[in-house]
C-alpha cells in the first residue's frame, strides 16, 4: 500500500482522459444508435445520449459542427455518429464528442465515402500543389452536367449576366444514376480531347447523399485529378461535399456559385476601369495644370520680344566693332609683315639679278670668244653643201658641186673645178 501512488481525483480524471485520447481506435470512429435527452443549447451546442438495446453514452456536438449537419436532431432519431472518444475532467464522464452525425440508412455510404477519401487523400489527390489556377478571363467556359436540370440553367445565367463575352460549351451528361460516373467521366475526357474550354464547370444542384453519389466516384476523381483544363465542382448546396470537390482544382458550394468562380464580374469590371480612368484624366489634368503654372511662371520672368532684340542688336553691333578692330589690327599686322617680306624679296632678287649679270657678262665675252662670226671677222670663211652643213673635208664634195661660201658679211655660190686631198 505504501508503494501505491495515490491520485487526487482529478489526477485520475485527467490520467483518465489522456487514456482514452491516446488510443488511436477512439480517435475517428462511428458510432450507430438513437438519440435521447436531446436538449439545444443556446449557446449553438447540442447535448444528447445515444443509445441501444444494451447500454448508452453521452455526447456533445459543438457549434461549428452543427451548422454542417443536413437534418435537424430530434429524439428517437436513429443516427451514425462520427466522432471521437474523451471524457470530461471535471465529472470524469466519458462522452463522445461527435463531429459530424447522419440518419441512419444512409450510414454505408458515409463510411464509403470516408474511406475513398482517405485512400484517395493518402495518393496526393487533394495536394494543392497539384492544383491549377482558374483562368482571369476565360474565353470559353464547358459545363458538365444535365442539359435538363435546373444547375445548367443557373449557371448559363449567371455566366452571361457576368461574364457575356465567353462563349459555353456544354458537354450533357447524367448527374445521377448507375451510367451517371461514366457518362461524366467520357464528358471530361471530351471536353479535354477537343482543348477549347479555358475552364470546365462540372456539378449538379442540390440533393440527397444518394443523389449525389455519381460524383464520389473513385475513376471519375482520377478523371478530374489528371484533366490539363482547369475543373470547378460545384456540386449540390453548401453543406455538401463529394469526393469530386476534394480533388477538383477549386470547389463551389453551388452550381451558381461555380459560374460566379469561373467568370469576373464584367459590371465590376468597367466599374473598376471607369474609376482607373477618372483617375488618369484627373492625374494627367493637374499635370497639365502644374505645367500652365510653370508656363505662366516662364513667361513672367522673360523681357518682351522687342527689349530682347534691341538687347541682342546691341550684343551683334558690339561683337561686329570687336570683329572689325581685330580685322584691322589684324590686317596692319599682315601688311607690316608683308612689306618686310616684299623689302627682302626686292633685295633677293636684286642681288640674284647682280649676280646673274655679272655671269653673263663673262658667258657672253667666253662665246664671243668662241663665236666663228669672231673667227670670219679675221678673214675665215665656211663652206655650206645644199643641207646648209658645214663642209671641213675635200672628201665630202666633188668636182662639178655647188658650194654655198659664208663670210663675215654676206655669202657666196662657187662651183667646185677641182679638188686637192
Amino acid at each position: 500500500m505504501v508503494n501505491q501512488r495515490i491520485y487526487s481525483v482529478t489526477q485520475l480524471n485527467t490520467e483518465i482522459k489522456n487514456l482514452l485520447e491516446s488510443n488511436p481506435s477512439f480517435y475517428n470512429l462511428f458510432v450507430q444508435g438513437e438519440i435521447s435527452n436531446y436538449k439545444a443549447h443556446p449557446s449553438g451546442h447540442h447535448y444528447m445520449t445515444i443509445k441501444d438495446d444494451g447500454g448508452a453514452i453521452s455526447a456533445v456536438l459543438f457549434k461549428q459542427d452543427a451548422l454542417k449537419l443536413r437534418f435537424k436532431p430530434a429524439n428517437g432519431v436513429k443516427i451514425i455518429a462520427r466522432g471521437r472518444v474523451s471524457s470530461f475532467p471535471k465529472t470524469g464522464q466519458v462522452q463522445l464528442y461527435i463531429t459530424d452525425m447522419m440518419p441512419d440508412g444512409v450510414g454505408t455510404l458515409h463510411l464509403q465515402f470516408e474511406q475513398l477519401k482517405q485512400k484517395l487523400y493518402n495518393q496526393g489527390l487533394f495536394d494543392n500543389k497539384y492544383k491549377k489556377a482558374l483562368p482571369a478571363y476565360p474565353e470559353k467556359i464547358a459545363l458538365i452536367t444535365s442539359p435538363s436540370g435546373a444547375a445548367i440553367r443557373d449557371m448559363i445565367r449567371i455566366i452571361k449576366r457576368r461574364w457575356s463575352f465567353a462563349d459555353i460549351l456544354i458537354y450533357p451528361a447524367a448527374v445521377q444514376g448507375t451510367t451517371a460516373p461514366n457518362e461524366l467521366i467520357n464528358a471530361l475526357k471530351l471536353a479535354n480531347r477537343h482543348n477549347k474550354a479555358d475552364v470546365i464547370i462540372i456539378g449538379r444542384g442540390g440533393g440527397s447523399i444518394e443523389d449525389l453519389w455519381a460524383f464520389n466516384n473513385e475513376n471519375l476523381a482520377y478523371e478530374i485529378f489528371k484533366s490539363d483544363i482547369p475543373v470547378i465542382s460545384a456540386v449540390g448546396h453548401e453543406p455538401d461535399f463529394t469526393i469530386a470537390d476534394f480533388v477538383a482544382d477549386m470547389r463551389a458550394p453551388t452550381p451558381s456559385g461555380g459560374a460566379e468562380l469561373a467568370t469576373p464580374d464584367s459590371t465590376k469590371l468597367i466599374y473598376d476601369i471607369k474609376n482607373i480612368e477618372n483617375r488618369l484624366v484627373k492625374s494627367q489634368n493637374k499635370q497639365i495644370e502644374l505645367y500652365n503654372q510653370k508656363l505662366k511662371s516662364l513667361l513672367n520672368g522673360l523681357s518682351s520680344p522687342k527689349k530682347i532684340m534691341e538687347q541682342k542688336n546691341q550684343m551683334v553691333s558690339l561683337y561686329k566693332l570687336r570683329l572689325i578692330r581685330a580685322m584691322e589690327s589684324k590686317q596692319t599686322e599682315r601688311k607690316l609683315k608683308c612689306d618686310f617680306a616684299v623689302k627682302q624679296l626686292e633685295q633677293a632678287i636684286n642681288k640674284r639679278l647682280d649676280i646673274s649679270k655679272r655671269q653673263f657678262s663673262k658667258n657672253c665675252a667666253f662665246l664671243d670668244a668662241l663665236s666663228p662670226l669672231k673667227v670670219f671677222s679675221r678673214g675665215y670663211s665656211v663652206a655650206l653643201d645644199k643641207q646648209n652643213k658645214a663642209i671641213y673635208s675635200s672628201a665630202q664634195i666633188k668636182q662639178g658641186d655647188i658650194l654655198k661660201i659664208k663670210f663675215a658679211k654676206g655669202s657666196a655660190e662657187c662651183k667646185t673645178l677641182t679638188i686637192e686631198e
